[in-house]
C-alpha cells in the first residue's frame, strides 16, 4: 500500500467556500475509491486560500478484482422475432469483450432486459486515478463556482496546478491544459518559487519550510496562541469563534499583530465598533476584563514578522476610514429621534406584492395588539409603540451600512430618543431567535413582537405562494416558524397556532375560501417543524405523529398529550387498551354516522358501552387525566365480541355505528390511536 496525495492549487478561494469545497472533495474520492473496489485507510483534509488537499496514508496499489452485472438493451430491441440476436446485443456483447452466447435475460421493474456477468481483473490503482480523477474534478459540484478564459471547467478560481502523488509517483493526467505533477507552491510572497513534494508524507512538513501551514487546524491553534499572547491581565480579545474560523481560511502563514486607533471612537456604541472590524476588516476587537472596549485591535497578517510593522500601520489606516465612516452615519442618524424613521418606510418595499416596510409594520401592530388582548392586555400600549418603531432603524445609515445590526441600533437610537427602556429592548429582542440556538426574547413586550413579525411573514409569503421547498427556503420561513414554536414552548402562552395564523391572515385580506387553503398549508408547515422539535426530544415517532393529529395545533397541550401517551403506552395494559382503539377506528374508516339514540340500545353490552362513555365524558378527559381511557378497553371490546355493529336493521347499524363514533371522539381528544405503533 502506498500514500495517495491529491492537492489542486488555485487562486484565492473566498474563506466560507474553503470547508464545503474541502468536503465534497473528500466525498468524491472515497466514493471514488469505494466503487473502484480500492481499499484505502485514514484520510486527512488539508486547506489554505490557495489550496484543497486530501492526503490518504494507503492506498492499496492494484483494485480488488471485481464481478460486474451489465444490463445492456431491453430483451425486444436485442432479439429479433426468430429469437436471433441483433446489432444491439452483438455491440452490448462485444464491448464487454465476451461473445453473444454468454448473455443472459434479466426482468426489472421497466421489462426484460439483455444482461451479463463479467469477471472484471483488477487495474492499478494509479491507472484507475490516472483515468478518473479528471472527471472528478472537473464534476465537483462547488458553491458559486466560475469558468475563466475559453475554458468549460468550472472551479471556485482558475486553476494554477494539481499536485497527484501515488507513493513516490506522479499519476499523469491532464485537466484543461493543466498537467497534475509533483509541484506544489509555498507563500505567495515569502516562497513564490516551485516546490517539489517528493512524497506525500513531506507534504506537510515541505510547505511549513515554505512558509504555509497546510492545516487548518494548526493554524487556527497558532491563531489562539498569538492572541493569548498579545492578551495581558487589563484586556482580552472579544471571543468570536464564527471571526477565527473566518480569518484561520483567510491566512497560510498567520502572525497576530495588535494595532490601535483613536480613543474618540469609543463613543461609539459596542457592537458598532465591534462590527466595524468584523464585518469589513476581519480585525479582532480588544476589550478590558469587564468587557468595555479599548482603543485596539488584532490583525492577523500572512507575513513574516520583518514586514508586520507595515502591516500594522496599514491596518490602523484602513481602519481609521471605516470608524470615521460608522461615526459619520451615527452622528448623522441621531440627529433625528426614531419615532421620525417611521414615515421614511413608507419609501422601502418589503415586498413587491406585500406593500412597503410600512405596510408590515402596520401588520405587525395589529397581530400584535390582539396577542396583548390574550396574554397581557395592561402591556398594549407599550407593544403598540415598540411594533411601530421595530423596524425604523432600517433607514437609518448605521444598519444601511451594517444590515446585521438591526434591531441592535434601533434599541440605541431609542434610548437616545427617550423611549421606554422597555421599548427599545423590545426593538433589539424582537428578532430573535436569529439562528439555530440563539437566546429567545426575555421579555413579554418584546417576545409578543417577535412572534406577530415571524408570523406576519410566514403568513405573507404563503400568500403569495413563496413556500419553502426542498433546501430553498430564501425568506428563512422554517427558522422562522422554529423560533414561534421555541418562543410559545418556552413562555407556555395559550396561543394556539390556528389563532396565530388565522389572525395573521385578516390583514391580508384573501377571500374566504383561500383564506381555509392557506391556514390548512401553513399549519402543516408548522407541524413538520413542530414534529422536528418533538422527535429531537426523544419522543418515538408514531407517538408524535398521533398527537400532532388534533385539530388545534396548542404547543404546551401537544406537549402534555405527548407526555401523557408516552407514559400511557409504558403501562401494561396499553397494548389491550390500542387494539381496542384501532377496532373503533377501522369500522369507522369509511362511514359518517348520525348521533347516538339511546332508545336504540338493546343489547346489554351496547349500554354498558353507552354509559362508560358518558360517565368519561362527565368526569372530563384532560391532558394531564387520560388515564380514565383504559376505562373503555374491556367494554369496547366486549361490545365487538358480543354485538353485530353491521346489522341488518339500518337503524340499529347507525345507532352501533354512532356510538363507536363516540367512543373514538373520547380517544381523539387525547390522539390519532390509530397511528400509534405497538
Amino acid at each position: 500500500m502506498k500514500p495517495l496525495l491529491i492537492e489542486i492549487g488555485s487562486e484565492e478561494i473566498p474563506a466560507r467556500f474553503i470547508p464545503r469545497g474541502l468536503a465534497l472533495l473528500r466525498g468524491d474520492i472515497v466514493q471514488l475509491l469505494d466503487k473502484s473496489s480500492i481499499k484505502y485507510g485514514r484520510i486527512s483534509e488539508y486547506s489554505t486560500p490557495r489550496r484543497l488537499a486530501i492526503l490518504i496514508e494507503s492506498v492499496d496499489e492494484l483494485q480488488d478484482d471485481r464481478t460486474i452485472e451489465a444490463l445492456g438493451p431491453p430483451k425486444k430491441a436485442a432479439y429479433d422475432a426468430n429469437g436471433n440476436p441483433t446489432k444491439a446485443a452483438l455491440g452490448f456483447a462485444k464491448s464487454l469483450n465476451i461473445g453473444v452466447d454468454e448473455l443472459t435475460i434479466k426482468k426489472t421493474d421497466r421489462g426484460e432486459y439483455v444482461s451479463a456477468t463479467v469477471k472484471e481483473k483488477g487495474k492499478p490503482t494509479a491507472d484507475v486515478l490516472s483515468e478518473s480523477l479528471p472527471k472528478l474534478i472537473s464534476s465537483l459540484q462547488l458553491p458559486k463556482s466560475m469558468r475563466w478564459g475559453d475554458s468549460a471547467l468550472k472551479y471556485f478560481r482558475p486553476i494554477q496546478w494539481i499536485l497527484a502523488l501515488l507513493g513516490n509517483e506522479v499519476i499523469p493526467f491532464e485537466l484543461d491544459s493543466i498537467t497534475s505533477g509533483n509541484i506544489s507552491y509555498g507563500h505567495r510572497f515569502l516562497s513564490p518559487s516551485p516546490l517539489l513534494i517528493d512524497s506525500p508524507s513531506l507534504y506537510l512538513s515541505s510547505l511549513k519550510l515554505n512558509h504555509v501551514y497546510a492545516d487548518s487546524g494548526e493554524r487556527k491553534n497558532s491563531i489562539s496562541a498569538g492572541i493569548r499572547a498579545i492578551e495581558s491581565s487589563d484586556c482580552k480579545v472579544h471571543e468570536d469563534e464564527d471571526l477565527l474560523d473566518t480569518v484561520t481560511n483567510l491566512v497560510e502563514y498567520p502572525t497576530a499583530v495588535l494595532g490601535s486607533f483613536d480613543s474618540r471612537y469609543l463613543a461609539l456604541p459596542k457592537e458598532l465598533l465591534i462590527t466595524v472590524m468584523k464585518t469589513h476588516q476581519k480585525y479582532f476587537s480588544v476589550e478590558d476584563r469587564e468587557g468595555n472596549m479599548k482603543s485596539s485591535f488584532i490583525v492577523i497578517s500572512n507575513m513574516n514578522e520583518d514586514v508586520n510593522d507595515n502591516v500594522k500601520r496599514g491596518a490602523e489606516r484602513v481602519l481609521r476610514a471605516r470608524l470615521e465612516d460608522a461615526r459619520f452615519y451615527y452622528i448623522e442618524d441621531r440627529k433625528k429621534a426614531l419615532c421620525d424613521y417611521v414615515d421614511e418606510l413608507k419609501k422601502v418595499t418589503f415586498q413587491e406584492r406585500l406593500g412597503s416596510l410600512y405596510e408590515k409594520t402596520e401588520r405587525i401592530s395589529f397581530l400584535s395588539s390582539n396577542i396583548a388582548d390574550l396574554i397581557n392586555p395592561e402591556l398594549k400600549e407599550t407593544i403598540l409603540r415598540a411594533s411601530l418603531l421595530c423596524k425604523a432603524d432600517l433607514v437609518t445609515g448605521v444598519v444601511g451600512e451594517f444590515p446585521e445590526l438591526q434591531g441592535y441600533m434601533g434599541m440605541i437610537y431609542a434610548g437616545n430618543s427617550g423611549e421606554n427602556e422597555a421599548v427599545a429592548s423590545a426593538i433589539f429582542e424582537h428578532y430573535m431567535p436569529r439562528f439555530a440556538g440563539d437566546s429567545l426574547p426575555s421579555g413579554a413586550i418584546g417576545t409578543i413582537v417577535s412572534i406577530a413579525d415571524k408570523m406576519d411573514s410566514i403568513a405573507s409569503f404563503f400568500y403569495l405562494d413563496m413556500i419553502p421547498s426542498g433546501s430553498e427556503d430564501p425568506f428563512a420561513l422554517r427558522r422562522q416558524a422554529a423560533g414561534i414554536i421555541n418562543i410559545l414552548h418556552s413562555n407556555g402562552y395559550a396561543l394556539t397556532l390556528n389563532w396565530l395564523v388565522d389572525t395573521s391572515l385578516k390583514s391580508l385580506e384573501p377571500s374566504a375560501e383561500i383564506r381555509a387553503k392557506l391556514t390548512e398549508k401553513i399549519l402543516q408547515f408548522f407541524a413538520q417543524r413542530l414534529e422536528g422539535m418533538l422527535l429531537s426530544q426523544g419522543y418515538s415517532y408514531d407517538i408524535v405523529n398521533a398527537a400532532l393529529s388534533v385539530t388545534v395545533l396548542d404547543i404546551t397541550d401537544i406537549q402534555k398529550r405527548i407526555q401523557a401517551l408516552s407514559a400511557m403506552k409504558k403501562q401494561p395494559g396499553f397494548p389491550s387498551l390500542l387494539t381496542a382503539a384501532k377496532r373503533v377506528y377501522n369500522i369507522l374508516a369509511k362511514v359518517q354516522p348520525g348521533d347516538i339514540k339511546e332508545n336504540l340500545l338493546s343489547e346489554p353490552s351496547e349500554i354498558e358501552l353507552f354509559g362508560m362513555v358518558e360517565k368519561i365524558k362527565d368526569g372530563g378527559v384532560t391532558a394531564t387525566g387520560f388515564d380514565a381511557l383504559f376505562k373503555l378497553e374491556r367494554p369496547v371490546n366486549a361490545f365487538f365480541d358480543s354485538v353485530l355493529v353491521m346489522d341488518k336493521n339500518p337503524q340499529i347499524k347507525e345507532n352501533r355505528l354512532a356510538l363507536l363514533l363516540s367512543v373514538k371522539k373520547l380517544f381523539d381528544s387525547l390522539a390519532d390511536f390509530s397511528r400509534i405503533i405497538e
